[in-house]
């Protein structure tokens, strides 16, 4: 009896140390990620977890590393590159706290018809904001757990207005392209505070697939989604931040 009473104590003892150990390590994950998330209020991202993988990618194609990226203010971004941003990607931005839980709905039901070839996402700009910033590239369970945990935390301590300037300043739209600024510099060749509502629908049509899909080489299916997103911007109407 006094063995087994013994062996009983030892592992209370271990499951306690263990809960000990893993609330500590909770803790300074979440006081830490707080304190990331605040920074990056104010500081602009130097870079992502995707920019580096893209990289490593060129590296092992035996390319030389390639990230074309300009920041730029929000304010300095055309009103026609956030509203095409917005009308493509996320019409209800403004309005959720982070996620549009009938288009996940949607993506979801459309999944489990195709099956696991034709992945749709359901994802919002704070969202794809949240993955691009904190998180690594690819799909997992693990990875959206914590998408959805940064999601929660930019919503709450960034502005609406930063969180579209850091989208449109991280996004990739094209090979080692990052950013609006350096993909209107790219495809039209002048500033994206200069951008017209055709050519911002259709950067923004390209979204989906910036690797595949090029504004200067648009397909019938890119012109028809611009169509549609131009659609979509005069409905959506002005940005009210």
């Amino acid at each position: 009896m006094a063995r087994k009473s013994t062996k009983q104590k030892g592992k209370k003892s271990l499951f306690k140390r263990m809960a000990i150990v893993a609330g500590k390590v909770l803790l300074w994950f979440f006081i830490f990620s707080v304190i990331w998330v605040i920074a990056y209020r104010f500081i602009n991202p130097p870079i992502t977890f995707l920019m580096v993988q893209r990289n490593c990618e060129r590296k092992a194609a035996e390319k030389p590393a390639k990230i074309k990226n300009e920041w730029v203010k929000f304010e300095d971004i055309s009103d026609n590159m956030k509203r095409a941003a917005v009308s493509a990607e996320d019409q209800l931005f403004l309005k959720h706290m982070g996620f549009d839980i009938k288009a996940i709905e949607k993506a979801y039901e459309s999944n489990l018809k195709k099956g696991k070839k034709k992945i749709k996402g359901g994802s919002t700009i704070s969202q794809q904001t949240a993955k691009n910033v904190f998180l690594w590239p690819g799909r997992s369970y693990v990875r959206k757990v914590f998408e959805a945990y940064f999601t929660l935390l930019i919503e709450v301590l960034w502005s609406k207005e930063r969180i579209l300037e850091v989208y449109l300043n991280v996004i990739e739209m094209g090979d080692g392209i990052y950013g609006a600024e350096a993909a209107s510099q790219k495809y039209y060749g002048h500033s994206c505070k200069k951008m017209s509502r055709s050519e911002a629908a259709l950067l923004a049509a390209c979204f989906p697939n910036p690797l595949r899909w090029n504004p200067n080489k648009a397909t019938r299916y890119i012109k028809h989604r611009q169509y549609l997103i131009m659609r979509n911007m005069r409905r959506l109407g002005p940005l009210d931040f």
